[in-house]
Order: structure tokens, then sequence, then C-alpha cells
């Protein structure tokens, strides 16, 4: 038995020490709503510690934009004192960190109150919360996030451009879409990609060279719980960045770093199980789509327009949506066609799910996921027809579902959202509106420089 809320044990540390003697520090980390990692390095011998009573931490780390400033509308920094909450282990996450010196390992948390209730502001809860409903439904969702990225060049005196080789230093400054030798000079830091996330027990799998120069993208194994699904995206994001600067270069997670190339998704694939085991999305004669499917998207086209927020929650995520960029600029869902948000792909039919297209790779795997159950679940509940399918071009023609126009109508939808406040809990789904609002306004203040190359002879 364990007095953990989490459901972490003692002996999980225990065993994890004994098999690592060379480990001397931790990485403890707990996601806030913007996805970025928030905690502490602690030291070896403090670990049984925390195992055991958990770890004091502000509660105003969740209520943090996105440089880490306080945004008081919250409700978790004054008003509540900026008290402490206590952070506990997420069991099985306790892994080392490959490359590290002197060796480090790293530890997923989640934040309770004092009592051991849950912190409703920790975006992991949220999608707990939504995994459990399904649970009670009798359906269990299984999942895998796709990790688009750019490595760049650490000098940005000449502007952002891709970065050189790690092997030889040659540099491309063409798509290279699908090319293998192109990889090969990254093959190095893949090397080391891979290792890490071995280390961690994420299977890392496929790579190719993306759609601008210097993109790449990394495939991840399925999971049938998808709780695990969006820790393996948040752990491989780390693993990338700390890689790529320990090969001299720099790795992007924003969504559009780059003007006139495609920006950066982060690709949902989702299906769900019985309690046999049966994957529900899958039909018995292939190509008659099942009521279940049918619904799911229903649900999802439906709550697309309020949920943009949680999909593309910053300002230049954007700049991402425009046509003929493999970005979606409407609700539309479609078979084996990757102009339509929603997309069911071609495959084998034990294998069929939803690919789930609009979120940006700098949104929150945690946030992404349960908003995407809630809107299935929706659908199922009150069987939605998903209307006709879209084929040939997704960006031609108009939808009746009407997507927002850009950051700040996302964000007055969002707020205003009774579906998102349901699908995210009443607590999470205020701070982070109030964190995108907060943030609008900084952005809004901010002079840029094509202000003044418009603007400072001209009116």
């Amino acid at each position: 038995m364990t007095d953990s809320p989490s459901g972490s044990t003692l002996r999980e540390a225990e065993l994890f020490l004994e098999a690592h003697p060379e480990i001397e520090a931790f990485d403890i980390v707990l996601s806030d709503a913007n996805g970025i990692g928030r905690g502490k390095i602690i030291r070896r011998h403090e670990l049984m510690g925390l195992y055991k009573n958990g770890r004091h931490l502000p509660i105003s780390i969740l209520g943090l934009d996105i440089v880490g400033e306080d945004v008081h509308e919250t409700g978790l920094i004054w008003d509540q004192g900026d008290g402490d909450m206590r952070a506990w282990p997420i069991p099985g996450t306790l892994k080392p960190l490959h490359g590290t010196t002197p060796p480090r390992g790293e530890l997923l948390m989640s934040m309770y109150h004092l009592d051991g209730a849950e912190m409703t502001s920790d975006p992991r809860h949220a999608l707990r919360r939504q995994v459990d409903a399904m649970a009670a439904e009798g359906l269990f969702p299984a999942g895998a996030f796709e990790l688009e990225f750019f490595l760049l060049d650490p000098d940005t005196a000449q502007g952002i451009r891709p970065a050189a080789a790690v092997l030889d230093g040659r540099r491309s400054d063409w798509t290279e879409v699908y090319s293998v030798d192109h990889l090969h000079g990254m093959q190095p830091l893949f090397s080391d990609i891979y290792r890490a996330a071995e280390a961690m027990g994420i299977r890392a799998e496929t790579v190719i060279s993306e759609y601008a120069p210097g993109q790449y993208e990394l495939t991840l194994d399925y999971r049938t719980d998808v709780m695990q699904a969006a820790d393996d995206l948040v752990r491989l994001k780390r693993i990338v960045r700390m890689q790529a600067r320990r090969h001299g270069v720099v790795a992007c997670f924003m969504a559009k770093p780059v003007e006139k190339y495609a920006g950066s998704g982060m690709h949902f694939h989702v299906s769900l199980q019985d309690k046999a085991g049966r994957n529900v999305f899958a039909e018995a004669v292939e190509g008659e789509w099942t009521d279940t499917i049918r619904h799911a998207i229903g649900g999802l086209r439906q709550t697309m327009g309020e949920s943009m927020l949680v999909f593309a929650p910053h300002a230049n995520s954007w700049r991402r949506f425009v046509g003929q960029s493999y970005a979606p600029v409407s609700p539309s869902w479609g078979v084996n066609n990757r102009s339509v948000a929603l997309r069911i792909p071609a495959g084998e039919v034990k294998a069929r799910r939803i690919e789930h297209r609009p979120s940006g790779v700098d949104a929150s795997p945690y946030l992404v996921a349960a908003t995407v159950l809630a809107g299935i679940r929706l659908g199922l509940k009150n069987r939605i027809d998903p209307g006709p399918e879209t084929t040939g071009n997704g960006y031609e023609g108009s939808d009746d579902l009407p997507m927002p126009r850009d950051w700040r109508e996302a964000i007055e939808r969002a707020t205003a959202s009774e579906f998102l406040k349901q699908a995210l809990g009443a607590d999470m789904h205020r701070t982070f509106t109030a964190i995108k609002a907060a943030e609008h306004g900084r952005v809004a203040r901010w002079i840029a420089d094509v202000d003044y190359a418009l603007y400072l002879h001209n009116v």
C-alpha cells in the first residue's frame, strides 16, 4: 500500500536506485498548461523522500504564461496566497537520461492538494478525467502522436536557417522531403535520440525528412493507454531538445518558424477498444464505416471551432493555417486525404483509427487528447452525423462549421465554450483561457519589426 495519491510506491524508487548506482541527480518535471516542463533538479539522496512524502511546489507553477510570468487572472496566485501544493511521482516514469554528465534521471510529476485530492488545473488530470469517463462507458482509447520539428542553426545573425548536418557540416536550403540521403547527415543526432528514447521505454519509430528545409518527423509506437501516449510525446520533445543541444543545433517546436514553408503539426491518431480489446472503429466490410467512427467524427467536427485554442494555443500557431500547407483550414473529414482535419488513414481494418490533424507541435498533448476524447464522447452520446466526406482538395469549398479566423477569436470562443469547460474541467478551463488571454495582451502590446518597416517613414 502507499499514501501516494498517484499510486507511486517506494519500491519503484528503491529498485531504480539499486539498478542505477551511477545516477547522481533527477529532473522532476511537471507539465503546465503550455506543455512546458516546470520543476526542479534534486540530488540522488532526495529521491526516497520524494516518493515517501511528495514534493511541495507553489500553486502558481500552474498559472504561468509562456515565459514563466504569473497570470493573476487564473486565480492561482495571490487569490490563494501562492500556497504550496504537493507534487507526486507518476508511476512508471522514473527513467535514466541518456548522455548526461554527471548521469541524471528524469521523473514526471502530477500535482495534488495537500489532502491528496487532484489539483484540477494540472493538464494531466484533465486527460485522466476523460479516460476514466470513457472507461465508465466501456471504452478504452488507444493512440499515438506524431512529432514534427525543425533543426535550426543556433547562429541567428543571418536569420532563421536549417542547421548544418552534424556529421559533416553540409547545409541544404532545399525542402528534401522524404530524402533518405539527407537524413544521413543528422544520423549521429538521431542515433542519440533513439538511444535516449529506448532508455525511457519509448518506442520512437520512423524518422523522415519533412516538407520544409530542416524539418523532420518522428513517429511513436501506438499505445493502448492514451495517458502513456501523451507522456511519450512530452518526453520525446525533451529528448529531442536535449540531444540537439548536445550536437550543437537547436530543436524548434514552434508551429510556424519559417514564413514560406509548412509548419509543424502534432497529429493525434486515436481509436477505441471495448472491454474485450476489440477496435470499435473497425468495420466488418472494408470501407463501410461503422456508426461508431462516423459519430466520433461528427462530435469532433461539431466541437472543433470552439476547441481550436487547445490545438493552436499561441500567436504563432495561427500562421500555420494557410491553404495547400498540409494544415487543415476547416473541420472537414475524409479518407486517405491529407487536406482534411479528420482523416481516416488507409490500412488494415483492424488498425482503423482517426487521425486528428489540426494540432500544432506547440500544443499540450494532455489538453489535446482530453479535448479530442471529449469530442468523441459527445459524438457517440448524441449520435452526431459527420456530414458528407470531403474528397479531393479539402482547401477548396466551404464548411457550415466555421473555424475561428485568428487567435483572438479562438480565445473568445474557447472562453465562452461550455463544451470545453466540461472537456477540461472548470478549473483547467479557467486557468488555460486566462493564460491565453494574458499572452494575447502581451503580443498585442508588442511593437514588431514589421510595424517599423511599413509605417516608420510612410505615415
